[in-house]
């Protein structure tokens, strides 16, 4: 998936500004980096557009700090500078559209490691 459908598919999911858009995807990714194992961040990495390639660089000997889905809205809130609501809002789409950007297999190892609150999380999201 290009970069501009990418953040496409993130605005009409949360209805903001392809600005904005841009700013939540930049946050949920970074954060969802900190909560990866280094090698995961990294296999998602490779099947991402280069503008969203450095937001996963996370050292593959890294480990993988344990926070749950309202910890994961906090930290997305407080990157992206928005309201808890609105990061969850839109940290659920970004999720959703990184399973439409990925190989299915790829997905399926991210939400292992993230577990059931995050697909909980991107419930909340059309």
């Amino acid at each position: 998936m290009k970069y501009a459908e990418f953040i496409e598919s993130v605005s009409q999911r949360t209805g903001l500004p392809r600005e904005a858009a841009e700013k939540v995807t930049h946050a949920t990714l970074r954060i969802l980096a900190e909560r990866l194992s280094g090698g995961e961040a990294e296999d998602l990495r490779s099947q991402l557009t280069s503008e969203l390639k450095g937001d996963l660089d996370v050292p593959k000997e890294k480990p993988a700090e344990s926070f749950g889905a309202a910890e994961f809205t906090r930290r997305v809130a407080q990157r992206a500078e928005i309201d808890e609501p609105a990061a969850q809002t839109g940290a659920a789409a970004v999720l959703a559209t990184l399973g439409d950007a990925v190989t299915p297999g790829e997905f399926d190892d991210v939400l292992s490691q993230l577990g059931r609150e995050y697909a909980a999380l991107m419930g909340t999201v059309g």
